[in-house]
């Protein structure tokens, strides 16, 4: 019996309320128009329109495994983020509506968008971070660093998906280890999840994003450490540091960039009202690896 777009859109919800899935038909609308490759719209418009047996079967395949308790995202192998479609691969952090935080951070304080600012992303994942950013900064360079080679070659996938391969480079580093220049803006994602709470994070996260993006070890703070040890490296004078943090970090995460010669410039909150980023800035008499100094002003950031 051939079935219509609003019949398996019916069926996938009752199957997804039945599994305990939030917001059942919401999911389902999203579960089949990324299995058939139509926009929301399209599903509205031509909800009466017949599928085909295939487009069925591929439907039900997908409404399996989000059933069991796996993420749509992963599912699918994209996520959106920033309104702009990313693929994922396992080695990547599943991109969240939280990290737009960081975005917004940065973003708000950047007086001249139009100029050729020098973007760092470390632990760069999907790219999402700096990719989000270079298509609000036309004119800016960027560069990602991470450790797997698999989120490094997606990141460069996405980068070319989204036609800014010319802008942005990507590499396999330890944090900010190899980077050998000052950059105007660094962002980092890093893991931040103490040791002891990750059992108790969603199934969704703990089962399928890579506890290495996740775990931070004994009290969740051991990539800012690092990361914070680098920064006198990495970061030009007047320049701008954006982390997100995990919830009652932002005075520890302060600290840290404190200890290292930085001031904080803001605590951005999520849609939540959650603490979700820390913004910092360098000191304009920095020192950068023994260089003089390289006026970086605020004309940029």
């Amino acid at each position: 019996m051939t079935e219509t777009l609003e019949a398996i859109v019916a069926a996938t919800a009752a199957v997804l309320a039945g599994a305990g899935r939030v917001e059942p038909r919401r999911l389902a609308r999203r579960l089949v128009a990324s299995s058939l490759d139509l926009s929301p719209a399209e599903l509205l418009t031509h909800s009466k329109q017949a599928i085909g047996s295939a487009e069925a079967a591929r439907v039900r395949r997908l409404v399996r495994r989000v059933a069991q308790g796996e993420p749509l995202s992963r599912a699918i192998g994209r996520r959106e983020f920033w309104g702009l479609d990313f693929a994922l691969s396992p080695e990547t952090l599943d991109p969240r509506p939280e990290s737009e935080t960081l975005i917004e951070g940065v973003l708000a304080r950047v007086s001249d968008r139009a100029a050729g600012i020098r973007v760092l992303d470390l632990g760069t994942g999907t790219g999402c971070l700096l990719l989000a950013l270079l298509t609000e900064l036309p004119a800016a360079f960027g560069i990602g660093v991470d450790v797997h080679e698999g989120a490094v070659a997606t990141a460069r996938q996405n980068a070319q998906a989204l036609g800014l391969a010319g802008r942005a480079s990507f590499f396999v580093g330890d944090w900010g280890t190899a980077i050998g220049q000052p950059f105007d803006v660094v962002v980092a994602n890093p893991p931040y999840i103490p040791t002891s709470a990750l059992p108790e994070l969603p199934r969704e996260v703990r089962e399928y994003d890579p506890q290495r993006a996740l775990e931070g070890g004994e009290d969740g703070l051991a990539a800012y450490r690092k990361i914070a040890s680098q920064l006198h490296a990495l970061l030009a004078p007047f320049a701008l540091f954006a982390g997100e943090i995990g919830i009652g970090q932002a005075l520890s995460v302060e600290a840290i960039l404190r200890d290292q010669g930085l001031s904080l410039a803001a605590i951005q909150r999520d849609l939540a009202g959650i603490e979700r980023c820390v913004v910092a800035r360098a000191s304009a008499d920095r020192v950068i690896l023994g260089q003089k100094n390289l006026g970086m002003c605020p004309r940029h950031v």
